[in-house]
């Protein structure tokens, strides 16, 4: 029967057939014994091995005969042998392994038909193969990382631009656990006062000081807001930057993202409303993900499907961090202003930026490029927020140097230090917001002088939402564990 704690696990750590070296990783207590029954080293047997060593041997296939690391290696047989493949052995004891338990690592070459045969074999020898993130799993389990850190393994992996792999390498450090530990610490010292009053309450003892209390409640909803607040940037710089491509019918918003990603992604004719649903394309700029989308053209229709479009076009537009309000710069001066017109009433200023593109530029006098450049400075600047202009012609690919540097600049700030900490966790993010609702029950019931008892159940509520990120007192542990560990890498 399966055990999940001491069963000797067994599973690929990279991709087969990707690069010149695979790895196969066997973990648990009976991992040295699994991995010499199958594995000829040139000198001793990796039982004996010391830790943090490297061994070169040889694997042979099982359909000849297994050579006993226990007894003399007889040359003849060797011959007979066939030669799976020569392979290095690198062998780490507990509790300094990634897993916390006794390691090996075989690095074989990177074909899909020795890592499978590699594999079977370990399995045959007693392994057992290794669930969805159970080697991860295992290093919670043994105290190797919290589950925060753990979580920030897939994050490491998954990473795509500088900023996502400077979040997620932070997390990975401890760097998120950190800040969480010192809110436990926090409200651990409150839940103990406040219990102690509870002990005491017949004697009418007051150990916590109420203003004390609630000076340190509300440093603490402060730091757990920020924290939770964090979410949106980090969840940004994980998955993009959302950049809704706004504007009239036939403005060149297909042709915008066709440039910006360098190949036909959107279907562009001089037909209006060709664009009838939203279009994605991840572009990566200077370290930061963009997710640039391109919508329905707005204008009035009365094509049911082009009407749905253009509704999703409005929730796409609130939705977007990034407006970028795209215009044909040769229609006349009224048709623009209206168009521009209807685009800022839907713009949030408090939480978007807004971007106005005049495209198509190429087809304009100078005179003409002078006017409307004027007019759209004019009226942006009456707006009361800030709002770059910005020229150019999608077709010609003028232009788009100079939008791209603005794009970056606009998010630049979401690029983190070293030791910045953004939350990038739904599951997290949850819990934060739970913690957070808790603690103003608290602040609350204090202030209104609400028995200690009552206080202390929601400080209580506060730090098991906390516990749950870190993966400490867990109310349903097994329930939890499975969920968050199926999500990584077998290897892993």
């Amino acid at each position: 029967m399966k055990n999940l704690y001491t069963d000797t696990i067994v599973a690929p750590a990279t991709t087969p057939g990707t690069g010149a070296i695979s790895i196969v990783r066997v973990s648990g207590p009976e991992c040295f014994r699994i991995v010499d029954a199958v594995v000829q080293l040139k000198s001793g047997t990796v039982s004996d091995a010391k830790a943090y060593t490297i061994h070169y041997g040889n694997v042979f296939s099982s359909d000849s005969p297994v050579i006993s690391s226990d007894l003399p290696v007889i040359s003849s047989e060797i011959e007979k042998s066939h030669l799976l493949d020569e392979v290095l052995v690198s062998v780490f004891r507990a509790p300094h392994s990634y897993t916390g338990e006794d390691a090996v690592e075989i690095s074989t070459h990177a074909s899909s038909y020795i890592v499978s045969e590699l594999v079977r074999m370990l399995l045959e020898a007693g392994a057992r193969f290794a669930e969805p993130g159970e080697f991860t799993r295992r290093a919670f389990l043994n105290g190797k990382m919290d589950l925060a850190q753990a979580e920030a393994v897939a994050d490491v992996i998954s990473s795509t631009t500088s900023a996502s792999h400077r979040v997620a390498m932070n997390q990975l450090k401890g760097g998120f656990s950190a800040q969480l530990g010192t809110l436990r610490e926090e409200l651990l010292e409150m839940a103990s006062l406040l219990e102690l009053e509870l002990d005491f309450s017949e004697e009418d003892v007051e150990f916590a000081d109420r203003s004390q209390l609630t000076a340190l409640l509300d440093a603490t909803i402060s730091h757990v807001d920020k924290l939770a607040a964090s979410f949106r940037q980090g969840n940004m710089i994980k998955n993009g930057v959302p950049v809704a491509i706004v504007g009239a019918a036939n403005a060149g918003k297909s042709t915008l993202l066709n440039a910006l990603a360098g190949e036909e992604r959107a279907i562009v004719t001089d037909i209006p409303g060709t664009t009838r649903d939203t279009i994605e394309e991840v572009i990566n700029l200077d370290g930061i993900l963009f997710r640039f989308i391109d919508t329905a053209g707005l204008r009035e229709s009365s094509d049911t499907v082009e009407k749905m479009g253009i509704e999703r076009t409005f929730r796409k537009l609130s939705q977007a961090e990034i407006v970028l309000a795209l215009f044909d710069a040769s229609l006349s001066e009224n048709d623009l202003l209206n168009n521009l017109e209807l685009v800022l009433q839907h713009v949030d200023f408090a939480s978007q930026k807004l971007l106005v593109v005049l495209n198509k530029v190429d087809l304009l006098d100078d005179e003409e490029y002078n006017k409307i450049v004027m007019v759209f400075n004019n009226v942006v600047s009456l707006s009361d927020n800030k709002v770059d202009v910005l020229t150019i012609s999608a077709r010609q690919e003028n232009g788009l140097t100079e939008l791209k540097n603005l794009l970056v600049r606009s998010e630049k700030d979401l690029i983190p230090d070293e030791d910045s900490t953004f939350v990038t966790n739904i599951r997290h993010f949850e819990a934060l917001k739970d913690a957070s609702a808790a603690l103003r029950n608290c602040r609350t019931s204090l202030s209104r002088n609400i028995p200690s008892d009552l206080v202390a159940e929601d400080l209580r509520r506060a730090l098991s939402s906390i516990n749950a990120i870190l993966g400490t007192d867990l109310l349903d542990p097994e329930e939890i564990l499975h969920n968050i560990f199926k999500k990584h890498c077998i290897g892993k």
